[in-house]
């Protein structure tokens, strides 16, 4: 199978694109592994033919948003993301009416009729940086209400609307107090995502997205506990054989556990479950992307 995924991925003049929480199996055929910005990056810059999208459905509509005249499949259609189900279009609508002089910032962990309703959009590694950019004093930020509090707490003189007030990563948001004093037992960091609850954020020696978190092992050597999806552990072990992390086994991303080899092969040979988006929601979503990407480079 490895050798006929590779010859398919030459002959289709196609680029593997896999998040760092997919399995290692899938990781290891991938021409791109990284976090939500990384990928976005780099669907951007690609010049394939073919891109597959290993990871859940925003990521691979993302990537067709950036590329509208190359195909984008994705090889399971029902790899979602409960997370970015939580925003709705009428949701920023209504938040709108309410906050007319604010700006809307949407998570790239969203549909794309949702990021077509942004004034730009940003990952867990440029939240910051994104609203820090915008002239704006009052932002409607969705659909993460933990990120959106990670971003207040570093940008106080900003108010950051939460929309919806709940919308959360059940992965994340399984992280618990409990599981920081299980960390602290243990010796080392404790490094997490900014997905998680605040009150555990609160206790992390580092908050970083999962491209953060592989950059950050690079410059040290004591053990980390990494509460975000047990995958992450996987990669960084791949990464740094050298270095000691703890995952939490039960922090499992169902649907980003749905790829199997098979499935990426059937993908490539057959280029079947396309991404095919309104031409309409395309244009207006890219330009919020762009601009998260400018505000970065």
């Amino acid at each position: 199978m490895e050798a006929e995924i590779r010859a398919l991925k030459v002959r289709k003049n196609a680029v593997v694109m896999a998040h760092n929480y997919q399995p290692l199996e899938i990781q290891a055929f991938a021409d791109v592994v990284g976090d939500s910005l990384e990928l976005a990056v780099k669907a951007k810059e690609t010049g394939a033919d073919l891109i597959v999208v290993c990871g859940v459905r925003f990521m691979a509509e993302t990537a067709k948003i950036l590329n509208p005249n190359r195909k984008v499949v994705i090889p399971v259609e029902d790899a979602g993301c409960p997370l970015a189900d939580f925003l709705t279009p009428d949701l920023i609508r209504e938040a709108k009416e309410r906050y007319p002089d604010a700006a809307v910032v949407v998570y790239v962990n969203s549909t794309a009729e949702s990021k077509a309703l942004a004034d730009i959009t940003c990952t867990s590694a440029n939240a910051v940086q994104v609203v820090r950019s915008l002239p704006n004093d009052t932002i409607l930020f969705g659909p993460d209400a933990n990120l959106a509090a990670y971003v207040q707490r570093e940008l106080p003189e900003k108010t950051i609307v939460p929309v919806p007030p709940g919308g959360h990563c059940y992965v994340h948001t399984g992280f618990t107090l409990a599981d920081v004093e299980a960390a602290k037992k243990k010796g080392g960091m404790i490094v997490c995502h900014p997905e998680c609850l605040p009150e555990v954020q609160e206790q992390a020696d580092m908050i970083a997205s999962t491209g953060g978190m592989v950059r950050g092992a690079a410059g040290g050597d004591e053990p980390w506990s990494v509460f975000t999806e047990r995958e992450m552990v996987s990669r960084l072990r791949v990464l740094y054989p050298g270095r000691v992390f703890y995952e939490k086994p039960e922090a499992v991303c169902a649907d980003m556990k749905k790829i199997s080899p098979a499935d990426l092969r059937q993908a490539l040979e057959r280029e079947e479950h396309e991404v095919v988006l309104p031409r309409e929601v395309m244009d207006r979503a890219r330009r919020a992307i762009e601009r998260m990407i400018a505000v970065g480079a």
